[in-house]
């Protein structure tokens, strides 16, 4: 009775499973070319902003400073904007604990359907691999209830089914790649952070808060 049931679902089982991974094949696309778009703009201007935060550091020219403070359309410019408010009012004091809060709030915006991706990325293959057993399972199921079907009939259902597996792959290997790159991005724009916090310090040190 249970095996009935099962063979039941394997007869439209296996075609639900590649419609499925084609659905998810076209929202993991939409969701990558999303975060690179947004990835690649935060990190361009990130990169700007990093040199001269740099150049800020090593000159103790704190002009620049105030001017990338001014800029709050960037991560940089906001947690600048930020630190040294707090160093005005409250000097290095509970600077490390504001700077490890900000984090917390800056990075799911930046890791935004990552574990989507990476979701997707790990069980696309099961499902995929469950398509081509349900595949299987009909093929022999064909094959045990009609005479005529012979060995190419089988073959053929079996070629079939392991499309489903293919597909699986198909869809989890870009998401898994681009989890990979999205996340070095998005770590990368991060630690830009650590920059802004040192150059806050350094500046609460110059005038003894």
């Amino acid at each position: 009775m249970l095996t009935e049931r099962f063979l039941a679902v394997a007869q439209v089982g296996d075609q639900f499973v590649l419609w499925l991974l084609v659905a998810l094949s076209i929202i993991s696309i939409a969701l990558i070319l999303e975060r690179f778009v947004v990835l690649r703009s935060i990190g361009l201007q990130s990169g700007k902003i990093r040199d001269k935060i740099k150049i800020a550091l090593g000159s103790q020219n704190y002009e620049i400073v105030e001017e990338l403070s001014k800029d709050v359309t960037s991560i940089e410019g906001r947690a600048l904007n930020y630190g040294l408010k707090h160093v005005k009012e409250s000097g290095s004091k509970g600077l490390e604990e504001f700077f490890n809060s900000l984090f917390l709030v800056e990075k799911p915006e930046l890791e935004r359907y990552l574990n989507f991706m990476a979701t997707i990325g790990s069980n696309a293959p099961y499902i995929g691999l469950l398509g081509t057993v349900m595949g299987i399972m009909k093929a022999f199921h064909d094959l045990s209830v009609t005479s005529e079907a012979g060995q190419q009939t089988v073959m053929a259902g079996i070629s079939s089914a392991l499309v489903a597996t293919a597909a699986g792959l198909f869809v989890a290997i870009p998401a898994v790649l681009a989890y990979n790159y999205f996340s070095k991005k998005a770590k990368g724009i991060l630690q830009n952070l650590d920059l802004v916090k040192e150059l806050c310090l350094s500046m609460a040190k110059k005038r003894g808060l």
